[in-house]
């Protein structure tokens, strides 16, 4: 599980064996069957982490009991309520496996002291960040200004690798659309 993370940084950054010790002391391991939370709402989150294995998904529910799916993770993709781990308040979210997973988790302080040791791990860190401020910006703009079609046909192009594991009620709910009328597309697009 350790090697599919140690990979992926390799591929990042130039590591010394002491900085990878490092890295490797303070990670926890865990693993996770399909529906288990990492996340409840109400709970404060206190890790930074990354999933070496598996499929998840960050979502809030709200007052109809209507599942509202904000992100998903795949292998190579880390997951989190950032706010929640800055204003250490309850969560608003929920983060649960959709398939088995396994994830590489880091404490808040350990992560931090990382990033001080470490300064071409807080480089990655902070490139990460700004690109997920990037994709964040690009699909809010995208779920006011496109049709149901136009997201759904983004969301395959740009997600192709992964989204045939995600069940469709729950590209629905991440196209902020209902199951028919994602259903209506699909048969759709069949017939063209």
């Amino acid at each position: 599980m350790y090697d599919t993370f140690q990979q992926y940084l390799d591929s990042k950054i130039t590591l010394t064996s002491d900085e990878k010790e490092l890295i490797r002391s303070v990670s926890i391991l865990k693993k996770l069957r399909k529906k288990q939370y990492l996340l409840q709402e109400g709970d404060v989150w206190k890790y930074h982490a990354f999933i070496t294995k598996g499929c998840m998904r960050t979502y809030a529910v709200d007052d109809k009991g209507i599942e509202h799916i904000i992100y998903f993770g795949v292998e190579n993709w880390w997951i989190g309520d950032r706010e929640s781990l800055l204003n250490q308040t309850p969560s608003r979210l929920n983060i649960d496996a959709i398939e088995d997973v396994e994830v590489v988790l880091f404490t808040a302080p350990n992560f931090d002291m990382l990033c001080a040791k470490i300064p071409d791990f807080r480089d990655m860190i902070q490139a990460i960040i700004s690109k997920s401020f990037n994709v964040n910006q690009t699909r809010i703009l995208a779920s006011i200004s496109k049709s149901a079609e136009e997201k759904y046909l983004d969301f395959i192009q740009k997600y192709a690798d992964f989204a045939m594991r995600i069940p469709q009620a729950m590209i629905a709910s991440y196209l902020g659309i209902k199951p028919e009328t994602l259903s209506r597309i699909r048969n759709g697009i069949a017939k063209k």
